[in-house]
């Protein structure tokens, strides 16, 4: 299957993975820009010891030249996606006077060579040697998939005397780099490895991939990251759905290189034991952590110093708002220029609201996004004196509005916005804001073991396109639940809520000393009960919790929302003992929570 917006990448069901044919070269009197399809010889791999083909168009306005030259984008496909995916930013951009170069990422649309992931050793090094045909090398680029007609050198690209780094450099083109999803971490991936890259734009990508596919609500490793020290809990749908995408793409292009097909389909070696393993343990191991870390710009941060605007999708469960959060305060942290938009869409609903975004027909004047985009690059890439906008800006639903989507979004100098609201755990069911008369009472349920669910809610990878009639519900003493009175006036939430909890699990105090296996995995939502009673989660939102020592008080951070909490409704805290999209528990536990002091307490960022 493939998303109905071709940024994402993904597929939808009934829909070919296959790449679109191409001429080589195409352009009609009357087009401002011609395409040209064109091969490029790439060396990758730790010991750069492996050749991939990569293919890709090229988009050059009309009247480049080397006497004429104008700057580049460079820009790849979400997962299981190809170059033809970009195809409406290489048009929109090249008429406006920029060239694009839009290739199929290694493993994917016609490309050769495994999927890695955006592993910085693979396509990093990858999208690097395009920064070098950009720039004016030469044998790189080919007309043919065989490496043996090569392409004129490329003399039409603002050249830069010198990198990021400072070192001269002879072909150092002006480019910048737009992408969404998998496209988004070729971006970091090439910019980690290559300072000759000017800014680029990631869209709904990841910090961290072990946070990604197996999230640890608790123990994160420093205070603003989402990287944590005990492994978390795999998401089951979203891994499925990877793992069979990889390997149709793979099957579909295994004739032309296949060796991509052994020893895992189409997909890094280290990819196929980190699934099977995590399958079973409900978690990943040490070794594929570390793999997954690596090809995460959680590991190589440092290394990114240019300009970066990050997009991240407010409807996303697999990239949630934490990671471009974690993303933006590191950069920050380091002194590199960075400022963020949160979206109303993403992975898990990816149609953009009215007004935001739409890459087939990308408009600047029309779309918020698309704006901020061009000026960005108008900024950092033609030296232009327009702004690139606000610090941090977010969609807000409940805003109605016409034509272009900026009045919907709140804008801010700062992040993060907001003053926290606490709301404490009190008696057999309530939330309430007083810390004074917290009842002292509590609520005892079961988790069960071998990673069974015990809660029925929308499916996190699917649910934003195949609605099932289904209520979100829990198996009755799997669960404890808090809910304030209904709310007087409206509690806008804007970012992550935490919440400390101290629990009471006796068996997990013996079963712990096991290691990730014996420790106890919990899993919680905020919920919006309306008027009538039905409750609602907030965007399928659900952290797993693999608690390091149940002796100890812990802190919850969950996924960062944006949602009115309107008048007569109520705030509703779930802990549950599994999860229909995840791997719980493999254990089962008694676990009992106890109110009555205010170190139980769920903290919410509040704009009001």
């Amino acid at each position: 299957m493939r998303l109905s917006r071709p940024l994402l990448g993904l597929t939808a069901i009934g829909l070919s993975l296959g790449t679109l044919a191409v001429p080589a070269s195409t352009a009609s009197a009357a087009d401002p820009y011609t395409v040209t399809t064109l091969h490029f010889r790439t060396v990758v791999g730790p010991n750069n010891d492996k050749v991939c083909d990569v293919v890709g168009d090229l988009y050059l306005p009309a009247g480049a030249s080397a006497s004429s030259p104008v700057p580049a984008i460079l820009t790849t496909n979400g997962f299981g996606g190809s170059k033809d995916d970009q195809a409406g930013i290489g048009k929109a951009f090249s008429q406006r006077g920029y060239a694009v170069l839009s290739y199929s990422g290694l493993g994917f649309g016609g490309s050769d060579c495994k999927i890695t992931l955006d592993d910085p050793d693979w396509d990093g090094k990858a999208g690097s040697q395009l920064v070098s045909y950009l720039g004016g090398k030469a044998g790189i680029a080919f007309t043919d998939d065989a490496h043996t007609h090569p392409a004129p050198v490329l003399d039409a690209i603002v050249r830069d005397s010198h990198d990021h780094a400072g070192h001269a450099s002879t072909n150092d083109p002006r480019v910048g780099m737009v992408g969404g999803s998998y496209g988004g971490g070729a971006q970091f991936a090439t910019a980690g490895v290559d300072p000759r890259v000017d800014t680029i734009v990631p869209i709904i990508t990841w910090n961290d991939l072990a946070y990604s596919l197996g999230p640890n609500g608790t123990d994160q490793a420093t205070a603003t990251g989402v990287t944590t020290k005990t492994p978390g809990s795999i998401k089951l749908a979203w891994g499925l759905l990877f793992s069979a995408f990889g390997v149709v793409d793979g099957l579909s292009n295994g004739q032309t290189d296949p060796s991509r097909l052994l020893p895992c389909p189409n997909f890094a070696t280290f990819v196929c034991p980190a699934l099977v393993t995590a399958g079973s343990l409900g978690f990943f191991n040490a070794a594929s952590t570390a793999s997954l870390r690596h090809a995460s710009v959680t590991t190589y941060m440092a290394k990114i110093k240019i300009p970066t605007l990050l997009m991240q999708g407010q409807a996303d469960t697999l990239f949630n708002l934490n990671e471009a959060a974690a993303t933006y305060r590191a950069l920050k942290a380091q002194g590199t220029p960075v400022k963020m938009v949160w979206q109303s869409w993403g992975h898990s609903s990816s149609t953009p609201a009215p007004g935001e975004l739409d890459l087939g027909n990308p408009d600047p004047a029309s779309q918020y996004e698309t704006g901020r985009i061009s000026d960005w690059f108008e900024h950092y890439l033609k030296d232009s004196p327009v702004g690139t906008g606000p610090n941090f800006a977010y969609f807000r639903d409940w805003v109605d509005y016409t034509g272009n989507a900026a009045p919907a979004y709140a804008t801010s100098s700062t992040f993060p916005v907001g003053t926290a609201k606490r709301y404490y755990l009190s008696g057999n069911t309530g939330l309430q804001t007083s810390p004074l008369g917290i009842d002292r009472k509590g609520q005892l349920f079961l988790t069960t073991g071998g990673g069974l669910p015990t809660t029925l809610n929308e499916l996190d990878a699917l649910g934003g396109y195949v609605k099932l009639p289904l209520p979100e519900v829990d198996v009755p003493g799997t669960f404890a639940k808090f809910t304030t009175p209904a709310l007087t006036s409206k509690v806008d939430v804007v970012g992550s809520p935490t919440l400390k909890l101290t629990v009471k699990a006796p068996t997990a105090v013996l079963s712990q000393r096991t290691g990730p296996l014996g420790q106890l995995v919990l899993f919680v939502r905020v919920q919006d009960v309306g008027p009538d009673g039905k409750a609602s989660d907030i965007r399928a939102t659900n952290m797993p919790v693999r608690v390091p020592d149940v002796r100890k008080s812990f802190t919850v951070t969950l996924p960062g929302i944006v949602h009115r909490f309107a008048p007569g409704h109520k705030i509703r805290l779930v802990v549950s003992g599994g999860s229909i999209n995840y791997r719980g528990g493999l254990t089962p536990q008694t676990v009992g929570i106890q109110t009555g002091t205010t170190s139980q307490v769920l903290t919410l960022p509040v704009v009001n």
